[in-house]
């Protein structure tokens, strides 16, 4: 065959597979369900809404976290940005007083991406911050200032690594896949004995089903390898052992489900990807604040209060947490028009928090009023679709006793065995108009309720 014939074959059938744009998990991982992974995770569960910061040499060309991908830049002039890697208004703890100012509870950086540069020292690598023009350990000094601010903090880390033909082709790399295997064992020691607690592993780029990049196979000729079939070769991760390693030194930490070990949550991808209630299993929706790409793009729009805020809530309704995602410059600012909108959301949240921090979804699922969420005996419905008609609902199976608009105007509720019966006056807010319910009882105790135009009870 035609060499560079076979190898554009190959491109092809890789980015039709993969791609380079947000990506629905595979969810292979299974759950931690012991006590201890209940416990270790209250404290996420009630945090509802983190910060995801994408930043590395990519911020350089700023096209995007992909663009060593997309463009196919060679890796060696790709190394090259580390000699530019100088980020002269880097300020970790200007970061982490916008993430309060937004609301949100913790945060979480790309360690290291998939192009393979470290944010952090590797004594046992060359490509990392220490090594670049900057000569620094970006990870250690944005540990100490998410703590200084209260949040929890986070770190993001790729075990693949576009240098190594070895994730390419396994097989036929096996040398060069175990080399690869090596740095991610390594660098996540690293990461777990030096920084001091860590409260979450935010690992994406694991598992068997990315090997082959997420879809090329031999068997007697290339081919795609069918969606719901991970890479199944000699090559393995041993993402179990790296994890027992991880949890060794950081017995508290959380992990979400892109490598192929226990994970405390499942990730959601993208704003096409919220995805349905669910209070079995902890969740979480990554997006991001920008049309685009997740790293740096200069002039890229940002998306309006109103769907942010409406994404938010969508997510916590459906029992879910958002981490939502900014890229900041190459010089290490974040732009001030992304401070800006994550600080009106704060100032949302400032007022209306109560309905969204230490919540749970439902008693009522997602449905064509919106969604709800409840603390104790309070239930709130976020009538995110209110068109100023009344609102007719399931009935409830305990006694409304008050009924109370959080954002603006008079409620009224009436209750009976058909049904609840919800009626606003005056001019609620048009971005989440939220009802209160006091009941007589708790809302934990009573069972998902279909709501119309939603998802059936399960």
């Amino acid at each position: 065959m035609n060499k560079p014939g076979f190898r554009l074959c190959i491109a092809l059938i890789l980015f039709t597979v993969f791609g380079s744009g947000p990506r629905l998990w595979p969810q292979w991982a299974p759950m931690a369900s012991d006590a201890a992974a209940a416990q270790r995770i209250a404290w996420w569960r009630d945090a509802k809404f983190g910060l995801f910061l994408h930043w590395g040499l990519y911020s350089l060309p700023g096209r995007g976290e992909w663009v060593q991908w997309n463009e196919q830049i060679p890796v060696e002039e790709y190394a090259k940005l580390a000699d530019q890697f100088k980020p002269d208004q880097f300020d970790p703890d200007a970061w982490a007083a916008i993430a309060k100012e937004a609301g949100m509870k913790y945060t979480v950086l790309t360690a290291r991406h998939h192009d393979g540069f470290a944010l952090f020292d590797d004594p046992g690598g060359d490509f990392n911050a220490m090594k670049s023009a900057a000569h620094r350990d970006f990870v250690a000094e944005y540990v100490q200032a998410v703590r200084r601010a209260g949040l929890h903090v986070g770190l993001y880390y790729s075990p693949l690594d576009w240098r190594f033909p070895g994730f390419f082709f396994p097989g036929i790399y096996q040398a060069s896949a175990e080399a690869m295997r090596a740095q991610y064992h390594r660098q996540l020691h690293e990461l777990a004995t030096n920084y001091g607690k860590i409260d979450i592993l935010w690992f994406d780029g694991g598992g068997e089903e990315w090997l082959g990049f997420g879809g090329v196979t031999f068997d007697g000729s290339w081919h795609a390898r069918p969606k719901d079939q991970p890479y199944r070769g000699r090559f393995t991760w041993q993402d179990a052992e790296a994890v027992a390693d991880l949890r060794l030194h950081q017995p508290s930490i959380l992990t979400n489900d892109r490598v192929d070990a226990p994970a405390d949550f499942r990730s959601r991808e993208g704003d096409y990807a919220m995805g349905d209630f669910n209070n079995r299993n902890p969740w979480e929706l990554c997006t991001t604040l920008t049309e685009g790409a997740w790293g740096y793009q200069p002039g890229a729009r940002i998306k309006s209060f109103d769907s942010l805020v409406q994404l938010l809530v969508g997510a916590v309704g459906r029992d879910g947490n958002l981490l939502l995602n900014v890229g900041p410059r190459p010089d290490g600012q974040i732009e001030p028009a992304y401070a800006a909108r994550l600080r009106e959301i704060g100032a949302w949240l400032g007022k209306y928090g109560q309905s969204i921090y230490a919540t749970r979804g439902g008693p009522y699922l997602p449905g064509d009023y919106g969604v709800s969420t409840y603390r104790d005996n309070v239930v709130y419905l976020h009538l995110l679709h209110f068109d100023g008609h009344p609102l007719a609902l399931p009935a409830l199976p305990v006694q409304v006793l008050n009924c109370s608009a959080l954002t603006g105007g008079n409620a009224t509720c009436t209750q009976s065995s058909n049904g609840l019966r919800v009626v606003l006056n005056g001019s609620p807010d048009a971005t989440d108009t939220i009802v209160a319910l006091t009941l007589a009882s708790t809302a934990a105790k009573i069972d998902p309720i279909a709501a119309p135009g939603g998802q059936a009870a399960r």
